[in-house]
């Protein structure tokens, strides 16, 4: 374990798991992403054995600098999320950097992780994923490529549609691929597959099909969640239809996971997809989870606000999720700053604000909000229903509604927006104290707009700032439970 492993892709939902596996078995892993503060806000983003690397995956140069002496590497990324249209395209252009990167660092070892699909009817992440995989034997390298039917475990795209789908319906109408087979896989032993590939070369150049113990329906799996999660039962009814696109609208509508994610999983859903071989349970063996004991463990890490890795951690391609810099000189950035002076702690207002969203909501205006949120769901957005990983704590990368976090310091919150909108919006909470020793909350939304659309946008909603930020504030000193001496007020310059 002298030489390091590199992980790309290292905060997603597969990555932001194995990362912390590897270093509890000793390796030194370096870890490759846009944003070193993402990366240290994980609990294991200070371990002693953690050297990140911050690096775009195009950026062959510093790839390869970073391949250099590792025994492998896990190519973990994947192209398609929200605001992604052509991602089959950035998967080939991330996947050839990676090629390039590894015959100059001298790597001769991925070790690839994707969905398991019938070849003859792939969906089109399915087969943009096997692309990846070959495109990545291209240069020379070994590629070891482990692929799973389905993946169940707290924050994934499965689980979280199968939550959210019973959570809200007493009474579910479905498709007939409610009664297709499955094979679904703990997260849990997905990363002991890949991380024990590490300790079997011999699992070098080979396609292993990683999946669960059980075969059963998708009926079956949404009775099991049900019963675990203590809800009333759940009746299926099954529509003799296959409403493919149907289905997609549906499960957009109702659950937090978005539609890029939404379409490629019920693609799939609708074939049986089973695995044909075992070889890989020879080589690492393992206690492999049924359903209902992979279900229980998702169950109590939700509820238990431990949820490690989230299918909504990664931020939009589209807008790149740490460009967070208004460019005035190339384009007109429009801006409104809200201010109020409080006479009490700091610390009681800052709270407050690091408390927003989710359960918690946005303080004022909660109908409006839900309704942006409804609306932007119906175009494919995220929504509101996504809501933040924890509770008492926030942490650059994460989601936040249908926000990302981009920065996060002492008494400062910035959030960048991902909802749909012909524009790059921004929103910024700052506290400061002033000399006479009381403190001033300021609320910052700015937009830089996207042609002559983005200026109408901002034309039509900016009169309403004032009411719903300034109401904003002077519900979240109340709920501070600190004095109003000033505002709210609009700042001007």
């Amino acid at each position: 374990m002298n030489k390091p492993v590199m992980v790309l892709g290292a905060t997603g939902y597969v990555g932001g798991r194995l990362v912390p596996l590897l270093l509890e078995q000793g390796w030194k892993v370096r870890a490759v992403g846009r944003s070193d503060q993402k990366i240290k806000a994980r609990s294991w983003g200070n371990h002693s054995n953690l050297q990140i690397i911050v690096a775009d995956a195009l950026d062959t140069a510093t790839l390869a600098e970073a391949m250099q002496d590792c025994i492998a590497v896990f190519y973990l990324i994947q192209s398609i999320r929200p605001g992604e249209s052509d991602f089959a395209t950035l998967d080939r252009q991330i996947a050839y950097s990676a090629v390039k990167a590894a015959r100059v660092a001298g790597m001769n070892w991925f070790i690839h992780f994707s969905g398991l699909g019938h070849q003859s009817r792939l969906s089109s992440q399915l087969r943009s994923r096997y692309e990846v995989g070959d495109i990545l034997s291209l240069g020379g390298a070994k590629v070891t490529q482990l692929r799973a039917p389905l993946v169940l475990g707290s924050g994934g795209a499965s689980f979280e549609m199968i939550r959210a789908f019973c959570g809200y319906m007493r009474i579910m109408f479905a498709p007939r691929w409610m009664d297709t087979k499955c094979q679904p896989i703990a997260i849990s032993n997905v990363i002991e597959y890949l991380a024990g590939c590490l300790s079997h070369p011999q699992t070098a150049g080979q396609v292993y099909q990683v999946g669960g113990p059980e075969v059963l329906t998708w009926r079956k799996l949404f009775h099991i969640y049900a019963d675990e999660a203590q809800l009333p039962e759940r009746i299926v009814v099954v529509l003799p239809l296959r409403i493919h696109r149907i289905s997609i609208g549906w499960m957009n509508v109702v659950t937090p996971v978005s539609v890029a994610l939404i379409r490629p999983l019920v693609e799939r859903m609708q074939d049986e997809i089973l695995c044909q071989e075992k070889l890989i349970q020879e080589i690492i063996p393992q206690n492999l989870l049924t359903c209902r004991e992979a279900i229980t463990v998702a169950l109590s890490e939700t509820y238990r606000n431990e949820v490690v890795s989230s299918c909504f951690d990664a931020g939009s391609t589209q807008l790149s999720e740490w460009d967070v810099t208004m460019r005035p000189s190339e384009a007109k950035v429009y801006r409104d700053t809200f201010s109020i002076i409080l006479d009490g702690s700091p610390e009681h207002t800052w709270n407050v604000v690091k408390s927003i969203g989710g359960n918690t909501g946005w303080y004022f205006g909660t109908v409006l909000w839900r309704i942006r949120g409804f609306v932007d769901k119906l175009l494919g957005g995220p929504g509101l229903s996504r809501g933040r990983r924890r509770v008492d704590s926030i942490a650059v990368g994460d989601c936040l509604d249908f926000w990302r976090v981009v920065a996060v310091d002492e008494r400062r919150l910035l959030l960048k927006a991902e909802m749909l909108a012909p524009g790059k919006a921004m929103l910024e909470f700052h506290i400061q104290v002033l000399p006479d020793g009381t403190n001033e909350l300021r609320m910052t939304p700015s937009f830089e707009p996207r042609g002559l659309w983005g200026r109408l946008y901002w034309w039509i909603i900016a009169p309403s700032h004032s009411l719903m930020f300034g109401s904003m504030l002077k519900q979240m000193a109340k709920v501070a439970d600190v004095r109003v001496l000033k505002g709210p007020t609009a700042v001007k310059g």
